[in-house]
């Protein structure tokens, strides 16, 4: 119980930390609580320095009055009258005259001709002790909800002041999830401006900054595009030029060459169209187990390579060209690493999950040496190869994880990239429609 209240607590702390908004209620709390403790601290020394050098003479020159007002000998009678008029407790103590004008118990009557407060003494000539004091009220009398008071009091300016701290703080939000979509490339929707302060600037600058890298970023793409373009003419030319060259060795290294520049613009192209999201995509009912037969027979005839298509999938909104794109590199990587694996890769169509919640996972599962952690953080990079990778043997260019991230994105879904034990497990995930009004 003690490690779960010692762990609530610190989980506590670190949100408390985490929070601008409660960090800075607690300041303006213990601002407060601080300030009356010292506003009450001063204000007693004061009185009580002032006390002997100000308010003490005139307070002994009334009482002297009230003294004569009583007489002498005293007179209880005109005590009374002046305990009705002012706020004072009077006790006479004498030969012949016992009087109390407020009789309690003890504890009280000690404490109301306490010499420390404010209770004065006189002594008459005839032998009399008469004593004031300010009037003690009883407990009835009391106040009793003042406490519950001053502390709903103190509650309710705290929250009135997170109410004010979080709307001053509510840019801040907007900030966030901002950033957060620019960081996915989203710069459709700029950050809300809700308040014309620090924070308004600060959102009106994050949006220009954000204009200006998707100015960037659609100038390169622009460029990529006219230069993949422009490159893709001469290199139809060098290849058909290639293709009158004797047969021999420097003929088909020219050739392999030639058609590894050949994908390198087909695979920039189709990567920038694909930045376009769904709009790039040409949709129409496929039947995914069907079209993945389809990709083993055109490309991978012979290949070892295994086949775990689940039969009950029905046909669903998607881009045929794009899941053939996506199969080929995935099914082409897995081969690629898995030469030398004792065990041939799985091509995999499965479900997870029913009715709207379902999602469908298409990958492939080779069964090679794997990566590092580091190296799987990386592997959905564009033109980013593990060391392994780095050979004229292995091939590949590092587009074809990338390209694959870009179809499942385009899809609605996410490329799932994990280690197998041994080798790697690569999904497009995603929860496709089912059916829809044909090719888009």
């Amino acid at each position: 119980m003690r490690a779960r209240r010692s762990g609530r607590w610190k989980a506590a702390h670190r949100r408390w930390r985490h929070s601008l908004k409660w960090r800075l209620v607690t300041l303006f709390l213990l601002l407060a609580l601080a300030t009356t403790a010292v506003f009450m601290f001063g204000t007693q020394r004061a009185l009580q320095s002032g006390w002997q050098g100000w308010v003490r003479p005139i307070v002994d020159d009334y009482a002297e009055r009230l003294v004569a007002e009583i007489g002498s000998p005293p007179d209880p009678a005109r005590a009374q009258a002046i305990v009705a008029r002012l706020p004072l407790s009077i006790r006479i103590d004498g030969p012949q005259l016992h009087y109390d004008s407020h009789p309690r118990d003890e504890a009280l009557h000690a404490r109301r001709f306490d010499p420390s407060q404010w209770g004065l003494v006189r002594h008459s000539a005839d032998g009399y002790r008469i004593a004031f004091g300010l009037a003690v009220p009883s407990p009835e009398a009391r106040p009793r909800l003042a406490g519950w008071f001053t502390l709903a009091a103190l509650l309710l300016l705290t929250a009135l002041a997170y109410a004010y701290v979080r709307r001053l703080l509510r840019p801040l939000e907007a900030i966030g999830e901002g950033v957060a979509r620019f960081g996915r490339g989203e710069f459709g929707t700029p950050i809300a401006v809700v308040q014309h302060d620090e924070l308004g600037e600060l959102s009106e600058r994050i949006n220009r900054m954000a204009a200006s890298l998707q100015g960037m970023l659609d100038a390169k793409r622009a460029l990529l595009l006219a230069i993949s373009h422009e490159l893709r003419s001469p290199l139809t030319r060098a290849r058909l030029n290639a293709e009158l060259v004797p047969e021999g060795e420097h003929r088909d290294a020219l050739l392999r060459d030639l058609g590894e520049m050949r994908d390198l613009i087909t695979d920039l192209l189709e990567s920038e169209r694909l930045a376009a999201g769904h709009a790039a995509l040409q949709t129409e009912a496929v039947d995914l187990a069907a079209l993945a037969r389809e990709v083993v027979e055109a490309g991978f005839a012979g290949r070892a390579l295994r086949l775990d298509l689940a039969p009950d999938i029905a046909p669903v909104q998607a881009d045929p060209t794009r899941l053939k794109l996506l199969l080929r590199n995935l099914i082409d990587n897995a081969l690629r690493h898995s030469a030398e694996a004792g065990e041939a890769p799985t091509l995999f169509l499965a479900r997870h999950g029913s009715g709207a919640q379902a999602q469908l996972e298409l990958g492939v599962r080779d069964h090679g040496p794997g990566v590092t952690d580091e190296q799987l953080q990386r592997l959905a990079e564009p033109f980013y190869r593990v060391d392994s990778a780095r050979t004229r043997s292995a091939g590949g260019v590092g587009l074809g994880l990338a390209l694959c991230k870009l179809v499942a994105q385009a899809h609605g879904g996410e490329l799932l990239i994990e280690r197998a034990q041994p080798g790697l497990r690569v999904a497009m995930r995603w929860a496709p429609a089912r059916r829809g009004p044909g090719r888009d």
